[in-house]
């Protein structure tokens, strides 16, 4: 189990975390009844338990939901290879390459499906998962964005934490659950715990109190696990 630090030791460390941040990379304020230590805007291989510090806390509403608000799957990175943003992200995913063809058709390759710890021989089989869903997205504050905003998260890959292929079947599994109701096999727990956290911080999105409870306890079974991102400004 992880003992946390003192408040006062906790404060200084990340004080001298956030001195060593770029001016232009101000700390922003979290919502009013969220956690009282505003996240850097950038951070390095900082502990789990830690990050899940600058996580505010917020009810979520699931009111007006639609897959819809949030277009996916755009041209991806480069507009003019044919292959849209799930076709990039399996593609930069793959463990042995796939032939890409016409309009990046994918024929071929290897994959290995970290959720449920298989692997996977054609992209057919393969979904592209939110590692923080659309649905606890805007349930978390995204119902708030702007449709750009939404939109450059759907398809965010700026971040290697943000999508994931994974298995077709495990990701039906997963659905739009959050950790308190759904995690991975415990072989990849530490590293969803991390992924899902520094999306989170990424997009500046609360946590509800399961949610964080969920996280806090796979902090304390993942003592050498660390978080890196940075934030998409607002």
């Amino acid at each position: 189990m992880i003992k946390k630090l003192p408040r006062l030791a906790l404060v200084l460390a990340l004080s001298a975390l956030a001195a060593a941040t770029p001016a232009s990379a101000a700390p922003l304020s979290l919502p009013a009844g969220s956690a009282t230590l505003a996240p850097p805007a950038a951070a390095q291989e900082v502990p789990l338990f830690q990050a899940l510090e600058w996580i505010g806390e917020a009810a979520e509403s699931r009111d007006g939901y639609s897959r819809d608000l949030f277009k996916h799957w755009n041209k991806g990175l480069n507009p003019t290879d044919g292959c849209d943003t799930r076709k990039e992200v399996i593609l930069s995913e793959a463990k042995l390459a796939p032939e890409a063809g016409a309009r990046c058709a994918l024929s071929g390759g290897r994959w290995f499906s970290e959720y449920d710890q298989v692997w996977v021989t054609a992209a057919s089989s393969l979904d592209v998962d939110h590692m923080v869903p659309l649905a606890e997205a805007w349930d978390s504050g995204a119902s708030a964005w702007t449709a750009a905003r939404r939109e450059a998260y759907a398809n965010d890959q700026g971040a290697p934490t943000s999508l994931i292929a994974v298995s077709g079947s495990s990701n039906r599994s997963k659905s739009d659950k959050d950790p308190a109701d759904w995690l991975p096999v415990e072989a990849f727990r530490c590293e969803y715990a991390s992924a899902w956290v520094a999306t989170k911080l990424r997009w500046q999105l609360p946590a509800d109190p399961a949610e964080r409870d969920a996280l806090t306890r796979l902090a304390e079974t993942c003592p050498d696990t660390t978080v890196t991102y940075e934030q998409v400004p607002l």
